[in-house]
């Protein structure tokens, strides 16, 4: 609980902007693309655009429900509960601040011998406040996320298995950090500093991996990011445009004390062709290690672990490198923004001591809908992606919630284009790892109809020290797809609909079994009844086939109860 009480009220701290973020001054067309510091830039994705004024939109909720899941193969358990919440979805959009929150507490209180009761808390948060405007901001953002964790340590937003079952485990992030950006001369000038923290509560019982071995399940860690570079941009001196940037970035993971370590400087190079379409490259040095002690043992030499199934680490071992390079990268790519709606960024490189690839792209034709892909790049942990993700939502979003159990489903939408983190969740293992995929989401506004598909790709190879505990999972690599689909929007003038579905296929890369496909959809019909009061029906089917199950899995829910808006 006290884990609860602390994401909550970061939380709701970020409901009233408190966090900050600098004008775009497009430092893309100078350098050659933020992604060419990788590492070293793990909360990266372009600054906010400077907020319009908008009414401050508040909706604090309550609700009431009644929930039967029913098995409907391989069994035929039923499972009934009560179902109690609330929160509160806002957004705030000022001159020089802006926000956005979306925050649920539930309670639910199971029947019978086998019920179990669970408290949760689910939410995101993005929030950002000019100290002074246009030159210095603060931004902040914070997450809870309720996920089910099966074998090998894959994880999804959705609980097939039902709400405080034993594969449940809740994910904790928060961020926040001071962005300079300011002019000398004909020069821009930019500095930023972000601090992350990140923690997994993970599941009562330790998964397995394909052999049969315990998965170490990512417990918590920090993240320091520091960057500065100084541009200037084409025709401002001279016809290209030049700039030099450096970067350090650390993160520390407490099981067995593993580490990540990047230090980079670099020269950029900007060569116009057209108006619209420009040449890039950039060489620079970095310095990148990976490094964690082993397991403490018992007398007989086995491994020893604490409570939860996580290892124990032996702090008077020696650190031991898992990997390291230093010396020369590169890049070379192209820019392309024929309009203010329209950007695209790739570029190609050399650096982890291999080939690298990455880049943008936004369309946002109109006011109502928007089109985002990323390509991706970078080697990290489990709490260093998933705060790079959390710091690339819009802070004007509206989120995504199961239309039934009203966890946060991993997607927002927005005005300025939305996203899904279901890439930074594919495993929650400990180790680190280097991170390659691919993410895009469309949304659209149709009137009063909202509709939006989120789809991914993620691929992660596991770097780990030779002769330590980890050293299984060293080069072991993990697949994993994901597709979301919602669809929801009002009825007349006292109803309402909500609908959603998806998709999720993880490969565990051991060879030994373990991969595991999951789908489901749900959808949920609201009518007002009375002022703010009104009734709500849902229905859900999921589907679990796991390869180290030997029959497959599949569950329908279903849910009235009533809601009040204040």
């Amino acid at each position: 609980m006290r884990a609860h009480f602390m994401l909550s009220a970061a939380i709701v701290a970020l409901a009233i902007p408190a966090a900050a973020q600098a004008q775009y001054y497009g430092d893309d067309e100078v350098t050659g693309g933020s992604g060419s510091t990788g590492a070293a830039e793990p909360f990266g994705g372009r600054p906010e655009r400077e907020s319009t004024r908008q009414r401050p939109q508040v909706t604090p909720y309550i609700e009431a429900s009644q929930v039967v899941l029913q098995e409907i193969s391989p069994g035929s358990d039923t499972v009934t509960y009560t179902q109690l919440a609330a929160g509160v979805d806002a957004t705030v959009q000022g001159r020089n601040n802006g926000g956005s929150v979306s925050l649920r507490y539930e309670r639910n209180i199971g029947y019978g011998d086998a019920a179990v009761d669970s408290d949760t808390i689910t939410g995101i948060a993005r929030g950002y406040t000019s100290v002074v405007p246009q030159v210095l901001t603060v931004e902040a953002g914070a997450l809870a996320a309720r996920t089910s964790i099966g074998q090998s340590g894959s994880s999804t937003f959705n609980s097939i298995e039902g709400v405080g079952e034993d594969s449940e485990s809740e994910i904790y992030s928060v961020y926040a950090g001071p962005t300079l950006a300011t002019r000398v001369g004909a020069a821009q000038v930019s500095a930023q500093y972000l601090f992350g923290y990140n923690r997994v509560d993970g599941p009562e019982v330790v998964p397995l991996d394909g052999s049969g071995d315990p998965v170490d399940i990512f417990d918590e860690s920090t993240v320091h990011s520091a960057t500065a570079s100084i541009a200037v941009k084409p025709a401002d001196v001279l016809p290209v445009g030049l700039a030099v940037s450096g970067g350090a970035y650390q993160e520390d993971i407490s099981n067995l004390d593993q580490r990540v370590r990047d230090l980079n400087v670099r020269a950029g190079i900007t060569v116009p062709l057209t108006h619209s379409f420009a040449a890039t490259a950039g060489i620079g040095y970095e310095d990148v290690e990976v490094s964690s002690r082993d397991v403490a043992r018992d007398a007989a030499g086995n491994p020893i672990v604490d409570a939860s199934g996580r290892f124990v680490t032996d702090g008077d071992a020696p650190r031991q490198i898992a990997f390291e390079t230093d010396g020369l990268i590169w890049d070379v790519g192209v820019v392309w923004r024929p309009s203010r709606r329209t950007s695209l960024s790739a570029s190609y490189g050399r650096r982890y001591d291999s080939d690298t690839y990455y880049g943008t792209f936004a369309y946002a034709p109109d006011a109502r809908s928007s089109l985002g892909i990323s390509v991706y790049d970078s080697l990290v942990g489990f709490g260093g992606q998933l705060t790079n993700s959390l710091a690339a939502v819009s802070t004007d979003f509206t989120a995504g919630r199961n239309p039934l159990t009203g966890d946060f489903n991993g997607c927002t939408s927005g005005a300025e284009g939305g996203g899904c983190l279901g890439g930074a969740l594919g495993s929650v293992r400990s180790a680190v790892y280097r991170s390659k995929g691919v993410a895009a989401n469309y949304s659209r506004q149709l009137g009063r109809i909202n509709a939006g598909i989120g789809l991914g790709y993620d691929r992660r190879t596991f770097i780990a020290a030779p002769n330590t505990v980890l050293a299984s999972a060293d080069g072991l690599t993990d697949e994993s797809y994901y597709a979301t689909v919602f669809l929801s929007g009002q009825i007349g003038n006292n109803a309402g609909f909500s609908t959603n579905a998806y998709a999720n296929y993880i490969d565990n890369g051991t060879g030994l079994g373990g991969d595991a496909t999951v789908l489901g959809a749900a959808a949920s019909y609201n009518r007002t009844i009375w002022q703010g009061l009104s009734a709500r029906a849902a229905v859900a089917v999921d589907h679990l086939d796991s390869e180290l199950s030997a029959e497959d899995l599949t569950t329908a829910s279903a849910l009235f109860g009533l809601r009040y808006d204040f």
